[in-house]
């Protein structure tokens, strides 16, 4: 007797060898989520988890292949889009995943690999904005991104959060869930059609981290493959990241990981799904 298949959620992103960040941490969430992941490599990284030595984009074919092979198999319920190298490779996957718009598609860009390996070319910028955010159900994303995606040519005046937000939903991103790191908190706020729709906050952790946005960004692609609609799945996906990086771990001499699987180790804590901290993410305000 076969079980019932989990929801498949395609991953689209970077190998990192540490399991920080790129597809490695994708597929550790989606499993941790109930999901099945299968990724699609845009590129590669030779790093630990301190620096970033190398950078290696694929040609555009061979990630688009890679992609059509797994959806002409297996009914994909979600997709998730994180970090690309080259213009060209976003436009394969933006012709792959336009064959497909009745998919969620969950992007979460990463311009900077670390402080040394900065992927914000402005063809890169200007593909991504173009051809990906408007097919996109919820974009992940900081300020900083969110902005840089509403002026990907750098050339003009640089436009408010509020200016780059409303230009993104105009050209047809149904959700934004906006990333900001302040002092001493983090504020993630999401927003549709609608204006703010809600905005939750939690205390920023003490040390240097990786892969925060790519393990929020999974977590939304496995709550909606799982049926949620976006406000819930971004709510929960929050409470599932703040528990992961409560109780990250250092595995070298650099940065600290969220453990996706914090559920999964015998010392007492809850699912967030089950009981949440009370500490957890602060629900601050809704729209409706």
């Amino acid at each position: 007797m076969h079980s019932a298949a989990p929801p498949i959620v395609l991953t689209f992103g970077l190998s990192d060898p540490t399991g920080g960040f790129g597809l490695q941490a994708d597929l550790l969430t989606l499993a941790s989520m109930g999901c099945h992941g299968v990724s699609v490599l845009t590129g590669y990284t030779v790093r630990d988890s301190a620096n970033c030595d190398e950078v290696t984009g694929l040609d555009p074919d061979v990630v688009a292949t890679q992609a059509r092979m797994l959806l002409e198999d297996m009914p994909i319920a979600a997709f998730k889009v994180g970090a690309a190298t080259r213009a060209e490779v976003v436009s394969a996957i933006a012709e792959v995943v336009s064959d497909y718009d009745d998919i969620p598609l969950i992007l979460a860009p990463d311009f900077t690999v670390d402080d040394e390996h900065v992927l914000a070319a402005d063809e890169l910028r200007e593909s991504i904005a173009d051809l990906l955010a408007p097919q996109t159900t919820v974009l992940v994303a900081d300020h900083a991104t969110l902005v840089a995606l509403a002026q990907p040519d750098g050339d003009a005046e640089q436009p408010s959060l509020d200016a780059a937000i409303a230009h993104l939903l105009s050209q047809g991103t149904e959700y934004i869930l906006s990333t900001q790191t302040g002092s001493h908190r983090l504020v993630n706020t999401l927003f549709g059609e609608d204006g703010q729709l809600r905005q939750d906050m939690w205390d920023r952790p003490a040390h240097r981290m990786m892969g925060m946005t790519d393990t929020l960004g999974a977590a939304v692609a496995a709550l909606l493959a799982n049926g949620q609609e976006p406000a819930e799945a971004s709510r929960e996906a929050q409470e599932y990241l703040y528990q992961a990086v409560r109780h990250a771990f250092r595995p070298g001499m650099g940065a600290y990981l969220p453990d996706r699987f914090f559920w999964a180790r015998d010392d007492g804590s809850d699912s967030p799904r089950r009981q949440p901290n009370a500490d957890a993410p602060r629900h601050k305000q809704t729209r409706q």
